[in-house]
């Protein structure tokens, strides 16, 4: 749980907000908390003995779950790591019966929006209170 920590850390300075809003410190403390099988889970992408990025998916309503804190080191971007921890939490999110998938981005993330677009994800209206004038929502049906 260490290494998915750190990672997610890793994330939250990477967008250079201010998380607290999402309960972040406490996601942290309680990992693995909302990610926890069968309605979560938590995938790790590792070169080796090093941890190249992470991706969460925990459920959100009724038949819908949520892609949470995908994240690649810098060293291994475009690498395709980023698709491969997507995709594997999506076919995750279809074999545990999820109807559709939801996540949320920043604007400013251009490469991530394209990913997800490629992977039939679509723009919705927000899904929950966020205080980003940036922030980006999708869905993708499963």
């Amino acid at each position: 749980m260490s290494l998915i920590r750190d990672l997610f850390r890793e994330y939250a300075d990477s967008t250079g907000l201010d998380l607290c809003f999402q309960g972040f410190k406490q996601e942290l403390a309680e990992l693995p908390g909302r990610y926890v099988p069968p309605q979560g889970r938590l995938l790790l992408a590792m070169d080796g003995s090093e941890a190249a990025g992470c991706v969460g998916l925990r459920k959100i309503g009724d038949g819908t779950c949520e892609m949470k804190r995908l994240y690649v080191r810098p060293r291994f971007r475009r690498s395709g790591v980023g698709r491969l921890l997507a995709a594997k939490v999506i076919a995750t999110a279809q074999a545990s019966g999820y109807e559709r998938m939801r996540l949320d981005t920043l604007a400013t993330m251009y490469e991530a929006i394209a990913l997800y677009e490629s992977l039939g994800f679509r723009r919705i209206p927000a899904y929950y209170a966020n205080p980003i004038s940036c922030a980006v929502f999708m869905e993708k049906p499963l």
